[in-house]
């Protein structure tokens, strides 16, 4: 974080240098003790016109960015003054510019100047550990951690963010073990220790730290959390079931309890998750992301009521992000057919992130109930300022159109608008898409093309092309080519998968086909890659496999254009 300007610095100065304010004196005697203690601890230095002249360059030429200067000129100054709130903005100050040596010095004079400072004492550890100066910084981490006297466990909860800049992650858990070793009995000290080894993937000495950890302080959440992800890391289940296990032991423990419930939900587990964040809200009444997350996951378990009931209670909490809230009422209005319910929920959204989102769907219900040009001209008229929202006003525009089936409509619109924003990433691929669906290849090409000189690394354009080739065209080697490359940007992206297995199948290679397209619908069960999986797996013998394959997806899909051609094709009613 860049160092807070003092602008008026030069003026705490001379509180030490001159006469006492009149507040002072209507301060306690206690507090009035303390202050003169502090002032008894200053320096007595006259602020001459060469000192302010000096601080005024440092604060001037680090406002201005000069961060070398600046470092350079309030170390001069703390060394002159030997002020410890100089030198404290000196170590800032060279700490934020990287400057190691000046750093060093700062916070050495600081410490000299008030050797009871822990800021002092931590700021001095950071800039030697920072410096690959471990054994140096020993001496002073010792004296922190002890500092704490029975809270030393503070001390070592803030070690792994003192040694985040250590490069030798190694070197830095033989330091946190050095320092542990006197505390063999203090749960942080092992916590710490874990940190350490998990930086230096040293996961299963992390694992057995841990675990002492948490045997040292039972219901401890934070290492449970920590547990988890060690466990986790191999298999996504073995860290629920660990997160499980310690809820049994420990059913009060909110922290785990909301990972727990994000990590059903993470393993499609949504009825259990939402019987999770439930118990959380019971637990936390009126938390409106707790209300969020219920509406949500009854709206994909289709319990529209739930959900209804779920969103409202957000509303009722007064909830900042209160439009999203609005948004899936509309949407379970709009599921029940209840279309003006719906239209008030989605015109009730106020200006803001999901305004215009908002409309978007107020105007796709126009579309649904038979009025798509009532729909086009009102998204036309909406008011916006932003190119961006211009933009997604006539995206949404062409996807009325499409819904109706009307591609030229949707083709001539992007058209229109391209023509005067040619540099527009999403026109470009949408009027590729566009074009696609009116047979117009050349333009797709020449579309997705400008697209890729635009954004080199956008693997969407590369797919789309290399899709485009392989299914519509013999340049099939070509086509693969455009897919290895966009698949070295998005290596697990499943339609880009997908692609590719189509490409292979299209050139002849079932076995890598089969490979790809598997791994593609492992990742997302989209319709139309299984009907290219099918397809594979079909033309290999697998009928009965295709079949099963098909009709599962049918049932979630049963006006998919993609999966009724190829069941057509292959005589399957």
């Amino acid at each position: 974080m860049r160092p807070t300007p003092l602008y008026l610095a030069a003026m705490g100065l001379c509180l030490t240098f001159g006469a006492q304010p009149l507040a002072l004196a209507a301060q306690t005697a206690p507090a009035r003790a303390a202050k003169l203690k502090t002032q008894a601890a200053l320096p007595k230095v006259e602020l001459t016109s060469q000192l302010l002249y000096e601080f005024l360059v440092a604060e001037i030429a680090g406002q201005r960015g000069d961060l070398g200067v600046a470092s350079a000129a309030y170390l001069d100054l703390a060394k002159t003054t030997r002020d410890p709130r100089i030198a404290k903005r000196a170590t800032e100050v060279a700490m934020y510019a990287h400057q190691a040596a000046a750093a060093r010095a700062a916070a050495s004079l600081w410490l000299d100047v008030q050797p009871d400072s822990l800021n002092a004492q931590k700021s001095l550890a950071a800039v030697l550990v920072s410096d690959g100066k471990l054994d140096e910084a020993r001496p002073h981490l010792e004296k922190l951690i002890a500092a704490g006297g029975d809270n030393a466990g503070a001390g070592f909860m803030h070690l792994d963010t003192l040694l985040a800049r250590q490069k030798d992650k190694q070197a830095a858990l033989e330091l946190v073990k050095s320092l542990a070793a006197p505390y063999p009995d203090l749960a942080e000290a092992h916590f710490a220790i874990a940190q350490a080894a998990a930086n230096a993937t040293r996961y299963d000495e992390a694992l057995n730290e841990i675990k002492a950890a948490a045997k040292l302080k039972p219901g401890w959440e934070l290492a449970a959390l920590f547990q988890f992800q060690l466990v986790g890391r191999e298999t996504k289940t073995d860290g629920v079931a660990f997160l499980r296990g310690f809820l049994k032991q420990y059913p009060d423990a909110k922290e785990v309890r909301l990972i727990y419930a994000r990590q059903l939900v993470s393993l499609s587990q949504y009825a259990a998750a939402r019987d999770e964040f439930r118990r959380l809200e019971k637990e936390v009444p009126g938390n409106p992301e707790i209300g969020m997350a219920i509406g949500l996951l009854s709206l994909q378990l289709n319990d529209l009521d739930g959900a209804e009931s779920a969103f409202k209670g957000v509303l009722q909490t007064g909830y900042a992000d209160a439009g999203a809230a609005q948004i899936y009422l509309g949407q379970v209005a709009e599921i029940r057919k209840q279309y003006d319910q719906a239209a008030n929920w989605y015109q009730s959204v106020a200006p803001g992130t999901h305004y215009i989102p908002a409309q978007i769907r107020y105007a796709g219900l126009l579309a649904k109930q038979g009025k798509v040009d009532e729909a086009r001209a009102y998204l036309r008229n909406l008011k916006v300022d932003g190119e961006a929202d211009k933009i997604l006003l006539i995206e949404a525009e062409a996807q009325l159109l499409r819904e109706a089936r009307d591609y030229n409509g949707v083709y001539e619109l992007l058209s229109r608008a391209l023509a005067t924003r040619p540099d527009s990433p999403e026109l470009l691929y949408d009027h590729a898409m566009a074009a696609e669906r009116v047979n117009k290849l050349d333009i797709l090409e020449k579309d997705l093309r400008h697209l890729i000189q635009i954004k080199p690394d956008y693997a969407q354009a590369y797919n789309a092309l290399g899709y485009t080739l392989a299914d519509r065209t013999n340049r099939l080697a070509e086509a693969v080519q455009l897919l290895q490359h966009a698949l070295k940007l998005a290596p697990n992206d499943a339609f880009i998968l997908d692609s590719m297995g189509w490409a292979q199948y299209r050139q002849g290679n079932l076995g890598k086909s089969l490979d790809y397209l598997q791994r593609a619908f492992a990742l997302r069960k989209d319709p139309e890659i299984a009907a290219h999986l099918g397809e594979v797996l079909w033309v290999k013998g697998n009928r009965d496999e295709a079949r099963k394959l098909w009709q599962t997806a049918l049932d979630g899909n049963p006006q998919n254009q993609a999966l009724l051609g190829v069941m057509q094709k292959f005589n399957k009613p």
